[in-house]
Formats: structure tokens, sequence, C-alpha cells
């Protein structure tokens, strides 16, 4: 299994809630400010985004990169983020 950062395991852990964009794993200050000023303030928003896409690894991960600009690794994290949270919770 592969290693997942702190902010990976403190998302999954929960129900998301109000949490914010920058929340996510893979997302920090600068693709949250992206995001948040393409009106994806939310982390929630994004999963919307993400169940849209029908859950799909390389929409969504076109996705991320066009709409802030994320690199690969800021991709597979946030992906795996909502993947694993979406495995929780719904």
């Amino acid at each position: 299994m592969s290693s997942t950062s702190q902010k990976h395991r403190a998302f999954v852990a929960e129900p998301m809630g109000e949490k914010p964009v920058m929340a996510l794993a893979g997302i920090g200050e600068v693709l949250g400010k992206r995001l948040e000023e393409r009106g994806f303030d939310k982390a929630y928003v994004v999963l919307g985004q993400f169940l849209l896409l029908r859950k799909d690894e390389e929409l969504f991960r076109d996705w991320l990169k066009d709409v802030c600009g994320a690199n690969a690794k800021q991709q597979s994290d946030c992906f795996s983020c909502l993947k694993e949270w979406c495995d929780s919770f719904l």
C-alpha cells in the first residue's frame, strides 16, 4: 500500500463538512488560492467535480491540472484522498 500523508489520513478519517479546499491532500496554499478563485473554495465542491467526472482518475487529474496547474504528484495525492474518502463515506 502506498504511504499517505498526515493531511490525507486526517481528511479521510471523518466526514467532509465545510472543510476548506486546502484540507485536501495535494492542495497547498498556491493551488488552493487558484481553486478558490474559480469557485472551488470548499473540499466538497472539488468532491462534486470528482463525482461529475465519475471518479475517473485520468479525467480528474486532467481537470485539476487545467483548473489550478497541479503537478503529477499533487494530482495523484488529491485523487487518492478523494477516492479513499468516497470509499469510506459513500
